[in-house]
């Protein structure tokens, strides 16, 4: 039951990476083997004013955050609010919090942690500030990072982002890695994928929701999903992901909102295009 592949006129590319990229989207391959995020806040948070993880972070308090500090209260590793408010440990649980196609973790930084895009600007602003976090993680979670970027991942791990991580490409479905991400999205409570489906073959997609969809087996567990879709790229194949959501999912709630400015590149190939726009999802597990 996987959905058709694309098109075999759909004009994507494959960056060197070998993240597979919309030919009309920039590629912003040499940023992503930097060892800190640092070129990545220049030239991507900072030139394209990537304001979208204050978005991130609204639709994930809005929509994921109470749930999560209900799981989660007073638990064996207090949140710092708990804490602070003089709570003492007890049962509540730790969550697995997944993001997929993680990169260096901003988005993390955005939801888990709730910085603003200027907060993970400040902290990403020089090479000796980037190695340490200035916030600490709301809710209790486990932390697992995935994405095709070793270095990324490496430094989502040094810096306390991450718990675990896996580098993979996902759209190479045969290997082990690939099996050890779909174990791990069926023990997820919450999966982030944000800005990142677009990269994705539709199988992939759908094997990877699938496997989240199934979490907890029979007896399935709450989880919440919060992804996005990009405009003006793609279009035709963000349909069929939704489909595929959709198909496996709960629908909770969605908005839209800006992303990024575009760059040089993309304006000229969607002229009178300055920004492009998210349109973000919320979805639960069937229980």
């Amino acid at each position: 039951n996987h959905p058709p592949s694309l098109p075999i006129d759909t004009p994507y590319t494959m960056s060197n990476t070998g993240v597979k990229t919309d030919e009309k989207k920039q590629h912003f391959d040499d940023i992503y083997v930097e060892s800190t995020p640092v070129p990545y806040k220049t030239r991507i948070l900072d030139a394209l004013d990537y304001v979208s993880d204050d978005f991130n972070r609204q639709m994930f308090d809005a929509h994921i955050l109470p749930w999560a500090k209900h799981m989660t209260a007073h638990g064996k590793n207090l949140s710092s609010s708990a804490a602070a408010a003089g709570n003492s440990a007890g049962t509540g649980k730790e969550l697995n919090f997944v993001d997929l196609c993680s990169c260096f973790g901003n988005t993390t930084m955005a939801t888990i942690y709730g910085m603003s895009y200027n907060a993970i600007r400040e902290n990403w602003s020089d090479e000796t500030k980037c190695q340490t976090i200035e916030a600490t993680r709301r809710i209790p979670v486990s932390v697992t990072g995935i994405d095709i970027s070793q270095p990324a991942l490496d430094y989502g791990k040094s810096a306390g982002l991450y718990d675990e991580t896996i580098c993979t490409n996902l759209n190479e479905r045969t290997t082990s890695e690939f099996g050890q991400v779909k174990q791990v999205m069926g023990d997820a409570d919450i999966l982030l994928s944000t800005a990142a489906l677009v990269y994705l073959d539709l199988e992939t997609i759908d094997g990877i929701i699938e496997s989240f969809a199934k979490g907890g087996g029979e007896e399935k567990k709450e989880g919440f999903i919060l992804v996005n879709f990009l405009n003006p790229f793609a279009l035709e194949k963000a349909d069929d992901t939704k489909k595929i959501l959709l198909k496996h999912l709960d629908f909770v709630g969605s908005r839209a909102t800006r992303h990024r400015r575009m760059s040089e590149l993309e304006q000229r190939n969607y002229p009178g295009e300055e920004w492009s726009l998210l349109e973000l999802w919320v979805l639960k597990r069937r229980t």
